[in-house]
């Protein structure tokens, strides 16, 4: 996808990944951004960035979570700017612990990691599939891939996120509908520097080894995969060979995800 010309809507987009793509996605020469977020006045501040450098931004204030929501979003951008052409599930949270886990908790990571994603292809995939074209960006994590070590929650839900865009690239690829499966290691957003600072072991390791990339890293990486339309968006190219060492012998995968899950508490 060549994303001159282009209307896109970015989820999440106040700060972070979603920033980082919406101001990218301009610079790229997309006809229209929609940056969406529950930060309100956040979105705001990256649309007036966005119109500052000479590009055509719209917020809007959305709450993933609720369809209603992701709906209205939907139409405003129809009503404002014409079809959507490609629509970034971008949002996204992230919560420690593991079964254990108050169930609201679980709902409210599996509403805004999960149905989030469903939401957004319910409202978009009808006018998509009628004309025949249409691309969707998923942001997941390699945590879908791999494990999250410390939050079954955000583990369960970022596999679900993976499971989802591969079933929408099976059921709608020869319809015309492009998807791609956003799947970046540690980067340094608001989530992942909150968690060094709330004292997450995960997120200070990640930090630490000077692996963890930098918003707009991330966003040059989805520009170079929209353009060569590829499935897993892989900011990080080291997640595909771990992928490929959990596939061939998993036991021992296993076993060493433990010995890092050690070292990592030793931290504490």
């Amino acid at each position: 996808m060549e994303l001159a010309g282009k209307v896109v809507v970015v989820t999440g987009a106040a700060s972070g990944i979603g920033r980082a793509m919406a101001r990218r996605f301009a610079a790229e020469g997309a006809r229209a951004v929609v940056v969406a977020d529950l930060d309100g006045d956040g979105a705001a501040t990256v649309a007036g960035e966005i119109d500052a450098a000479g590009g055509t931004a719209t917020a809007v204030a959305t709450d993933v979570s609720v369809e209603a929501d992701v709906r209205r979003l939907v139409e405003r951008t129809e009503a404002d700017h014409g079809p959507i052409d490609l629509f970034c599930s971008n949002a996204g949270i992230a919560t420690g612990g593991g079964v254990e886990v108050p169930d609201e908790e679980w709902d409210r990571i599996w509403r805004i990691n999960v149905l989030a994603h469903v939401f957004a292809a319910r409202a978009v995939l009808p006018g998509m599939l009628a004309r025949g074209e249409g691309y969707l960006l998923q942001t997941a994590s390699a945590a879908g891939l791999l494990t999250q070590i410390g939050s079954a929650p955000y583990t369960v839900t970022k596999h679900a996120a993976v499971a989802l865009a591969e079933w929408l690239a099976i059921t709608h690829g020869d319809a015309g509908i492009k998807v791609s499966c956003l799947c970046p290691q540690g980067v340094r957003t608001p989530m992942l520097l909150g968690g060094h600072a709330a004292g997450d072991p995960g997120a200070s390791a990640v930090l630490a080894s000077g692996a963890a990339l930098e918003p707009e890293e991330v966003a040059e990486a989805v520009v170079r995969g929209l353009a060569e339309e590829r499935f897993l968006i892989l900011p990080h190219p080291e997640v595909a060979e771990y992928v490929r060492r959990k596939a061939d012998d998993r036991d021992r995968w296993l076993a060493g995800m433990r010995r890092l899950q050690a070292r990592i508490g030793a931290l504490r």
